[in-house]
């Protein structure tokens, strides 16, 4: 007789689960059939410490409570936080072994080698964005990117961006992301952000970057490419959270049983 093979259930830990991202993993995570939320964590100081984790996202118990120490056994890590708690989780996650997606955006070039030297011990998937939209658009921009390069005309690029009020990086790293993959096709070289005054004609060696910050917007990106009497904008918006709680999700599945290294949102996709 034939058994249907049913995927394993992956215990996964959320890092900041008690924040607006971290919420919505574990509501979302709970909801999957394939992960169970094990762990859920945050900062020592947090006032809902021993809470249950499904009371903090709005949702029935869990028997998960809310800690600021990874002491259940689990087979990922979602974090989403911030750099410095961000970078305390990748080195437990390294020290023992656990995949880890980091979410977290603003390292700087130290926190980002630490990142980088951990998945010399276990599978770390970072991407500045974890949505899949977004990193379908991505793709494009760099198909985009390839077509234009030797455009006669010559080809101007500015990169928008709106998020909430709350947001503390800027530009986005989604935004920063888009340069630095239109650049590395394209070669330019320079990067504005913003710009005021009589700064002189603009020179084809840049790609602009505009923040907008306004409400609770969760997140909006257009391309302009823009042509001598023609543009091209590629436009991807969020709507609510999910998509990017639903994108960490895909990846902490994705890593499961992969060996040390660096991942990204691009290898979940298949690009």
């Amino acid at each position: 007789m034939c058994t249907l093979h049913r995927p394993m259930t992956a215990r996964i830990g959320i890092h900041g689960a008690a924040g607006r991202m971290g919420q919505r993993l574990v509501a979302l995570g709970t909801a999957d059939p394939q992960l169970q939320v094990a762990a859920a964590l945050e900062a020592a100081g947090q006032p809902r410490l021993g809470d249950d984790a499904g009371h903090v996202a709005g949702i029935d118990a869990i028997g998960v409570p809310l800690t600021a120490e990874l002491e259940a056994e689990v087979d990922g890590v979602i974090d989403f936080s911030i750099p410095e708690p961000a970078i305390n989780m990748v080195r437990i996650c390294s020290e023992r072994r656990i995949p880890v997606v980091v979410a977290t955006t603003g390292f700087n070039q130290a926190q980002q080698q630490e990142i980088i030297s951990a998945a010399e011990r276990t599978a770390v998937l970072q991407a500045p964005n974890m949505s899949l939209a977004v990193n379908l658009t991505m793709k494009l921009s760099e198909i985009a990117a390839g077509a234009l390069k030797e455009h006669s005309g010559g080809v101007d690029v500015e990169i928008l961006e709106r998020h909430h009020r709350g947001k503390e990086d800027s530009p986005s790293g989604t935004a920063l992301k888009f340069g630095e993959i239109i650049a590395a096709v394209m070669g330019q070289t320079d990067h504005r952000h913003g710009r005021e005054g009589r700064i002189g004609v603009r020179p084809q060696t840049e790609i602009g970057y505009h923040a907008i910050r306004v409400g609770d917007n969760p997140g909006e990106h257009t391309i302009v490419f823009g042509l001598l009497g023609e543009t091209i904008e590629l436009c991807v918006d969020a709507t609510n959270r999910d998509a990017y709680a639903l994108g960490a999700l895909a990846a902490v599945k994705f890593i499961q049983g992969k060996p040390p290294g660096m991942y990204s949102m691009s290898d979940v996709l298949g690009f």
